[in-house]
């Protein structure tokens, strides 16, 4: 079983990585694009989205680069391996994005006073071409494990909007004259933005911080360790993720009497088979007898 989720895992980290990959050739594609097709057509919103790309690009090649950088093993540097790195390029992301929502309402909220006119038919054909490009890659990384690659969905999720906003605008404009629609679904795409990348920068942070994983339940997991044979109470419970998959837990076992070597390699794999049952990647274990004092003081309280 253990083999199997070790190749399920390494499978995960491969995709993830492609995944990205993809979606940093997309980004930089279409950022060209954008600034081609914003001066043909005259539309300041597809000018703006494509310098919002270029900051998108610079922050999905991080993004690339830390998660390759990721899948690293350990080292003398670091002794865990190096899946802490993908948090980075999260974080990175995270402010890109920020960065780029308030540039575009920036460039948003002076046109709902000052509306100019644009090309509708060539802003609604660029609009079809980046939905369907820019969807198919939001499709890939939704399948995605790590929170780099659901950081680097987000980037793709607002060209998505952006590029649905775009084509609505322009249907609207070709056959009325009304071009603040542009600018104020521009203004609704980057609030709705910011709010995720709250949400993901909060979860980030909480990994950084060492918080314990959301899935994990420390109740639960003591209990089932009690009810093991030979157990008396479990103290000393920690539990933290590496980088939202990887969770590690230590925990000091009383053991109801002494054990021999040979029943307590049994306990031990047992114990080790239950977590892994609760999400636990990495396990460190300490056996204590009843009568043992603990060596951390207030491990016991």
């Amino acid at each position: 079983m253990a083999h199997d989720h070790q190749h399920n895992h390494n499978h995960h980290d491969h995709t993830d990585l492609k995944n990205i990959k993809l979606a940093f050739f997309i980004n930089v594609a279409f950022t060209l694009i954008e600034i081609v097709g914003g001066f043909l057509t005259n539309s300041i919103a597809i000018l703006s989205d494509a310098v919002h790309d270029l900051g998108d690009s610079l922050s999905l090649g991080l993004a690339w680069y830390f998660q390759k950088m990721a899948k690293r093993g350990s080292d003398k540097s670091f002794s865990y391996g190096y899946k802490r790195f993908s948090l980075l390029g999260a974080v990175i992301n995270s402010i890109v994005l920020i960065v780029g929502s308030i540039f575009v309402l920036s460039a948003a909220i002076p046109r709902i006073f000052h509306p100019q006119a644009a090309h509708a038919g060539g802003m609604f054909f660029l609009a079809i071409v980046g939905i369907l490009a820019n969807g198919a890659a939001v499709f890939r990384l939704n399948k995605g494990h790590s929170i780099n690659e659901k950081v680097v969905s987000l980037h793709m999720l607002e060209d998505v909007l952006g590029w649905t906003a775009i084509l609505i605008g322009s249907v609207v404009m070709y056959f009325f004259d009304v071009p603040i629609i542009d600018p104020i679904m521009s203004i609704a795409i980057a609030i709705f933005v910011l709010s995720n990348v709250y949400k993901n920068l909060r979860q980030t942070l909480h990994i950084i911080l060492q918080g314990i994983p959301e899935e994990v339940d420390m109740t639960e997991i003591a209990t089932r360790i009690q009810k093991l044979e030979g157990v008396e109470d479990v103290h000393d419970l920690h539990v933290w993720t590496v980088d939202g998959t990887y969770n590690v837990l230590t925990v000091h076992v009383v053991l109801s009497n002494a054990l021999a070597m040979e029943r307590l390699a049994e306990l031990k794999s047992e114990i080790r088979e239950t977590l892994h049952e609760e999400g636990i990647e990495h396990v460190t274990i300490e056996f204590e007898t009843a009568n043992e004092k603990c060596s951390f003081e207030k491990c016991c309280q």
